[in-house]
């Protein structure tokens, strides 16, 4: 008789190869309909035809088809050409000073900061600051219980009222001076070796100043939507942000783990704390921002495919659709602040791949969501007639990211690229043309709320006090 465990293993094994069946039906099925009924695909071009709108939606199509394959196509030779600094002697690796903002993680905190004294870095040289950004539940108790097991090599602040997550950073970057500041998401793990790998950039290259990890899903075996966007997450970092990272400008270092030049960090540290946007403090994307900042003072922006990562994704919808909803409006609010100074000369290396990448992410906020609009409106008035030609057009988009997942990582799992497609076009492709008519809206939106159980913390038992700021 099979142990719990082994039963909850088999359930999971068996529920994910039915996802993959799912999918390689559902394309087997498309295929087939279409080579049955070619006439499908005319009837939607004839439809587009009949009318001006719908020749102008065809002719903006066409175009757009045209800018993706040369977006593949500079893709492609950027990522081609990438290749991961190897890491530095002990001898030559930084002073480093890791912050972990946390509210409400719970025993989350705990494990991040295990993984993070499990690193393969000297002692002597790392710093690990753990933040309590006035939790409602037991974070405290966890980062309590980490320092008195370390006391050596963790610093705990508390904040007695929550400030949000670029308080709790700001707070963490003061507390500690390092030459290099790393900033880890308090429900993320760490592999051994991921900080060195990290740092390794700026020792090799004195212009880089800031470096984004890679960042893949750890809980991508709870659902089928964490495990579509574990496979989402190979292609956004290890494909698009290595291209980037070859032109030296990843556009965004991801707040689940990053690491910044201490002198560039401290001479932007003021003006990103006081960031404003529509004359409101900003208190969403504290990442992009401070990579935007970075950028600006010439410094370059790089990717470590070897420092890995392992951070919790949301397994239910509407959390999901909360969290990229904050990162769509983070998006909007950073292209603008980009747009003025990416056109400027803002560096002596080169910056024509930085302003290539800027007008890619402008034409795909813009003119792609006019397209994205104009695509629902007529598949609402003809499902039959456009529905298989907007599902294969998804299935032929879905198929290079899938085909890269499967050829880097040798597994099967790349086939969720294609439910994840499917999924995002009816559920989550709202998100960006709202986020551009929204992109004032500053809240979190993702934050939960401690259980009754979690907020039985000792409020009297305070080791260290929230300075005044």
């Amino acid at each position: 008789m099979m142990n719990k465990t082994n039963t909850t293993s088999f359930v999971y094994r068996l529920y994910f190869f039915l996802l993959k069946v799912f999918v390689i039906e559902t394309i087997g099925m498309v295929i087939v309909w279409v080579v049955r009924h070619p006439e499908v695909l005319t009837r939607g071009r004839q439809l587009l035809m009949s009318n001006d709108w719908g020749v102008q939606l065809l002719l903006l199509a066409l175009v757009f088809a045209a800018f993706h394959i040369f977006l593949l196509g500079w893709r492609l030779i950027l990522f081609l050409r990438y290749r991961h600094v190897e890491s530095v002697t002990d001898l030559e690796l930084p002073n480093v000073t890791v912050v972990v903002p946390a509210y409400n993680e719970g025993h989350h905190v705990y494990k991040t900061l295990q993984s993070l004294l499990q690193s393969n870095y000297p002692c002597n040289k790392v710093t690990l600051v753990a933040v309590d950004d006035g939790s409602k539940d037991d974070t405290w108790n966890w980062i309590e219980k980490a320092y008195q097991e370390n006391p050596e090599r963790i610093l705990p602040l508390r904040q007695i009222r929550n400030r949000g997550k670029r308080h709790a950073l700001y707070r963490g970057f003061r507390s500690a001076p390092a030459d290099v500041f790393v900033t880890v998401d308090s429900d993320s793990l760490v592999e051994p070796d991921t900080l060195r790998n990290l740092v390794s950039p700026f020792v090799t290259d004195h212009r880089v100043g800031a470096v984004a990890g890679n960042v893949r899903v750890s809980n991508s075996r709870s659902g089928a939507i964490p495990m579509m966007m574990d496979t989402a997450f190979v292609y956004s970092f290890e494909f698009i942000r290595a291209g980037q990272s070859v032109i030296n400008t990843v556009m965004c270092t991801p707040g689940a783990l990053s690491a910044y030049r201490g002198e560039v960090l401290m001479k932007v540290l003021n003006e990103w704390l006081k960031q404003t946007f529509f004359g409101k403090r900003a208190n969403i994307g504290e990442d992009r921002a401070m990579t935007n900042l970075i950028l600006k003072e010439g410094y370059l922006t790089r990717f470590q495919k070897s420092a890995l990562v392992f951070t919790e994704i949301p397994n239910k919808y509407r959390t999901l659709y909360k969290m990229l909803l904050r990162w769509a409006r983070s998006n909007v609010r950073e292209t603008i602040a980009m747009s003025r100074f990416v056109f400027k000369d803002f560096r002596k290396e080169g910056k024509v791949g930085a302003r290539i990448n800027f007008i890619v992410n402008g034409l795909l906020l813009s003119k792609g969501q006019i397209l994205w609009l104009a695509s629902i409106g007529y598949l609402i008035f003809d499902p039959t007639g456009l529905g298989v030609n907007f599902i294969l057009g998804l299935l032929i988009g879905a198929t290079i990211p899938a085909f890269f997942y499967i050829l880097l990582y040798r597994s099967s799992n790349g086939l969720y690229i294609y439910l994840y497609t499917i999924y995002w076009f009816f559920s989550l492709s709202w998100i960006t043309p709202f986020a551009l008519l929204t992109p004032h809206v500053s809240g979190w939106l993702t934050r939960q709320n401690p259980s009754p159980v979690k907020k039985r913390v000792n409020i009297f038992h305070r080791s260290v006090l929230e300075k005044s700021s």
